[in-house]
């Protein structure tokens, strides 16, 4: 009858159903739910998005204080996932800030009187809602959205292929269709797509900020001297312009910038000020470390050594019983 060992179960009684791919619905609610957690957790620090925000050359959120966190040489950074994880998760995409750009998103004063939306809010504990400045309809996995590079407003993607210009809405700054990035695409011909720009822009010199890689300098530099080598570039150099009074004049009066930001070589305030807080948090982290390690307590648990490699005193867990001199005879 059972538990007695005289009936031993078949497949057939086990499985009472057999195992049925996913239907369509069941997958559009799995990629919903996926889009859902994407756009609401940073990937990096696991934990809300909050502005500042910025994304990556594939359409990516990432938190901007976690990226900053994971540029940071040294040991892992606290609040993030570690080094290795946060590589994994990056796939090398994110070498600088000038990999990512920052998303300005339209925010929502007051929320939608749906009650399904106000429901979707309170389940993300998302505080603002984010908008389409020019379709009102609320950014999120339900709504296709995009972003312009390099000024980083965020719009619903009917709004800008509509329009069909060639200036950004909000600040009226040019920018071409390559230059329109999908937010969290799933579409397989939009991942490629972002894919392909990438290297493109990489052949280029350029990162996915339209700002020059950090090694282009030094690229173009050499070229410069092969091509001064040549007799003909003596009559190209010397009809090149020279810089004017006006241009040195223009440098000298740029906007200021903060103290902590001239430090570190960043000119955006926003940044710099970020940046700064992130690592004085660093410095507070490592500071504690070198208390905890020139504790005296923990120091005279273990043997000091002196220049000459010796022992200089024993200590409670190296000290063992010695024999007397006079024992010895």
């Amino acid at each position: 009858m059972g538990n007695d060992g005289g009936s031993i179960p078949t497949r057939r009684e086990l499985v009472r159903e057999a195992a049925r791919n996913p239907s369509t619905a069941q997958l559009k609610e799995t990629q919903r739910e996926q889009q859902e957690h994407h756009w609401t957790t940073c990937p990096l620090s696991h934990k809300a998005l909050v502005r500042p925000i910025v994304s990556d050359s594939v359409g990516n959120l990432y938190n901007k204080d976690a990226v900053l966190r994971f540029l940071l040489p040294g040991d892992d950074g606290e609040g993030i996932s570690s080094k290795s994880d946060c590589e994994e998760i990056l796939c090398g995409r994110v070498k600088s800030l000038r990999d990512v750009v920052e998303l300005h998103f339209e925010i929502d004063t007051e929320l939608s009187e749906h009650p399904s939306d106000r429901a979707q809010v309170h389940r993300h504990e998302r505080r603002e809602g984010w908008i389409c400045p020019i379709t009102a309809k609320p950014l999120g996995p339900n709504v296709k959205s995009v972003y312009l590079v390099p000024c980083g407003h965020v719009f619903a993607e009917e709004a800008v292929r509509q329009l069909k210009g060639d200036k950004c809405l909000q600040c009226n700054e040019s920018y071409t269709e390559d230059n329109i990035i999908p937010i969290l695409p799933t579409k397989e011909t939009d991942k490629q797509y972002l894919i392909a720009r990438g290297q493109k822009l990489a052949e280029q010199g350029l990162t996915h900020s339209l700002k020059k890689a950090p090694g282009s300098k030094k690229r173009k530099k050499h070229a410069a001297t092969e091509a001064s080598a040549e007799p003909a570039a003596e009559t190209i150099g010397s009809t090149a312009p020279k810089a004017t009074p006006a241009s040195n004049s223009r440098s000298n009066t740029s906007t200021p910038v903060p103290a902590n930001a001239s430090s570190n070589g960043i000119k955006n305030a926003a940044t710099a000020t970020l940046t700064a807080r992130v690592l004085g948090e660093e410095s507070d982290k490592k500071k504690r470390r070198k208390m905890m390690g020139g504790n005296e307590n923990i120091d005279s648990l273990f043997t000091k050594k002196d220049k000459d490699g010796g022992a200089k005193s024993a200590d409670f867990m190296t000290r063992g019983f010695t024999i007397p001199a006079s024992a010895r005879r």
